[in-house]
C-alpha cells in the first residue's frame, strides 16, 4: 500500500486513470449492487476528491475490490464497500486496534485493523453495514473480517468479527489482541 502522509495522499493523473478505468469496469460488471446509480455522477464525484481516489486505490491495492453499494440517505455520499469474495488478502493476520497491537508482549501482529482503516482514510464496516454487504452476494465463506465494536464491549478487551458459514451472516467476539490468517477487516469510504 502506498504509505503517504497527510497532504501527500494524491495519485499521478496515469494513477488516477488506471483506478478509474478499473473501477468503472467493476462497476459495470455488477449492476446488481447499485441500481439506479449513474458512474458519470459518480466518477464526477470521484476526480473532484483526489484524497478519496487515494483512499480507493489503497482499497484496491490490498484486495478490497471496492464496489459503489448504494447512497447515503442522510448526506447524498456514495458508499463504497470492499466486495472481494474474502476479506482482503492484504489486511489480514492483524489485530483489532492499537490498543490491542501494544498490549501485545510477543508475537506482534503487523498492524491492526483500526490504524490501517485510518492510514487508508477509509472506516471498518459496522454491523449494519456489513449485513448490507451481504445482501449483495456471498462474501467472507472462508474469512471473516473486523467489524465496529462498540465501546462497552471494548472496553472490557473485547472485538466483534462477522463471517458467513451455512448461508447465514454470524457474528462473533474475541480478545481484540486476536489475530488469524484468515481474518481481516472491510472498509467504507463516503464519497
Amino acid at each position: 500500500m502506498s504509505k503517504a502522509k497527510g497532504n501527500d495522499k494524491q495519485l499521478s493523473a496515469a494513477e488516477q486513470a488506471t483506478l478509474l478505468k478499473t473501477l468503472k469496469a467493476r462497476f459495470e460488471k455488477h449492476t446488481a449492487r447499485h441500481k439506479g446509480i449513474d458512474w458519470a455522477k459518480v466518477q464526477e464525484k470521484l476526480e473532484a476528491h483526489p484524497k478519496k481516489l487515494w483512499s480507493l486505490h489503497a482499497m484496491e491495492e490490498t484486495g478490497g475490490e471496492p464496489d459503489v453499494v448504494g447512497v447515503d440517505k442522510k448526506t447524498g455520499e456514495y458508499l463504497f464497500y470492499d466486495c472481494a469474495a474474502e476479506s482482503p488478502k492484504g489486511r489480514r493476520s492483524i489485530c483489532y486496534d492499537g490498543d490491542a497491537l501494544a498490549s501485545r508482549k510477543e508475537h506482534k501482529p503487523a498492524d491492526s485493523a483500526t490504524n490501517m482503516a485510518e492510514e487508508m482514510g477509509i472506516e471498518l464496516l459496522t454491523e449494519e453495514e456489513y449485513r448490507a454487504l451481504q445482501e449483495l452476494g456471498a462474501f467472507d465463506l472462508k474469512t471473516s473480517s473486523w467489524i465496529v465494536t462498540p465501546p462497552a464491549i471494548r472496553k472490557l478487551s473485547g472485538a466483534l468479527f462477522c463471517d458467513r458459514r451455512y448461508d447465514t451472516v454470524f457474528l462473533y467476539h474475541n480478545g481484540a489482541e486476536s489475530y488469524y490468517a484468515a481474518r481481516g477487516f472491510r472498509g467504507v469510504l463516503k464519497v
